[in-house]
């Protein structure tokens, strides 16, 4: 197949005019049907691909979205992605994944690219916010949709009630009979790792435990949200005297808590026995764990669909008819062997 192939080409070997080669392809209904036969089997005949970037480009409105996440090795955002994939298939747009890696100049230098690729529109993860380049990109024209956020009346955003989430997860464990509880996360400037520590907190102080100064939260700070960080996080949490070990963790998101149960299991502490362990987000890899992990689902797939149709209605209404849109999900607590005896 010849890549230089053009609609020139098409127009001579179907021995047809310009005009007719595009109302085919963009038009069809406008051609007769043996024309239209002619030219189609010229462009199978020629092996013809239609230049979609810069008919794109001409018509000012790209077909390609990027979905900016913030840490693409986290199963969570796979499953989120996913979601906006399904909505994006059926709009018959690409979908143009980049990973800030939680880190603030890369994040920066996809924005830069975006702008340059004239994307019909962002969806984000940030780093540590909304203000960072993503008003740039709406003064251009180009929507920008805050995913696994909440956001103020000028954005559309998807969120989960991330308080509500770590209220069910602690109370879960005060009811099964835990009065010191480890909650391991971290960085602290991560807004889904202090409201899930609110939500603890709420739990702890309802249970009358005395969380504020007292010794019923033992809080173990991560560097990141992921699986080494929980190793280390268990290897803090196992070296503590028996007397002050907390008989439970809740974590603030499962990569964590797998890392956690791998190290106390290494130790040769027993799961849920010594310490029950409850994770957050619900990743498949959760319920696949050695001990199965009790977690606060999120729902991640929907998550990412209500997020594209979010972007896809403010792509095509005007801005001044366009009214942004919050949404926040209800989390669900799914328990398991990593706090319940069996």
């Amino acid at each position: 197949m010849d890549a230089a192939v053009s609609v020139k080409d098409v127009a001579a070997r179907a021995g047809v005019s310009l005009g007719t080669v595009s109302n085919v392809l963009n038009r069809p209904e406008r051609v007769s049907a043996t024309t239209r036969e002619r030219v189609e089997a010229a462009i199978r005949e020629l092996g013809f691909v239609r230049n979609e970037s810069a008919r794109q480009l001409r018509a000012g409105r790209s077909r390609t979205v990027a979905y900016l996440v913030l840490d693409a090795s986290n199963p969570f955002f796979t499953d989120v992605a996913r979601g906006v994939e399904e909505v994006a298939r059926d709009e018959r747009w690409a979908v143009f994944l980049c990973n800030s890696d939680d880190d603030p100049g890369r994040e920066t230098d996809y924005v830069d690219l975006l702008l340059e690729q004239r994307v019909r529109g962002v969806l984000v993860t940030p780093v540590d916010g909304a203000d960072r380049g993503f008003p740039l990109l709406r003064s251009r024209g180009i929507p920008v949709v805050l995913v696994d956020r909440s956001a103020g009346p000028g954005w559309c955003s998807v969120s989960v009630d991330d308080v509500e989430g770590g209220y069910l997860a602690v109370t879960h464990l005060v009811e099964s009979g835990h009065r010191r509880i480890g909650y391991v996360g971290g960085p602290p400037g991560v807004q889904q790792v202090q409201d899930r520590l609110a939500g603890a907190r709420k739990a702890l102080d309802e249970a009358g435990l005395g969380s504020a100064g007292g010794d019923a939260l033992v809080l173990l700070q991560t560097a990141a949200l992921n699986i080494a960080e929980g190793r280390r996080a268990g290897e803090r949490l196992a070296g503590l005297p028996a007397a002050r070990r907390p008989t439970a963790a809740f974590c603030a998101n499962d990569l964590l808590a797998l890392g956690l149960l791998q190290e106390l299991t290494r130790q040769g502490l027993n799961i849920p026995g010594d310490v029950a362990i409850v994770g957050y987000d619900d990743i498949e890899f959760a319920a696949a764990a050695t001990v199965p992990l009790t977690s606060v689902r999120q729902p991640r797939h929907q998550l990412g669909r209500t997020a594209a149709e979010l972007l896809r209605a403010e792509a095509e209404e005007p801005p001044e008819e366009h009214a942004h849109r919050q949404v926040e999900f209800a989390p669900e607590l799914v328990v398991r062997q990593s706090t319940t005896r069996r």
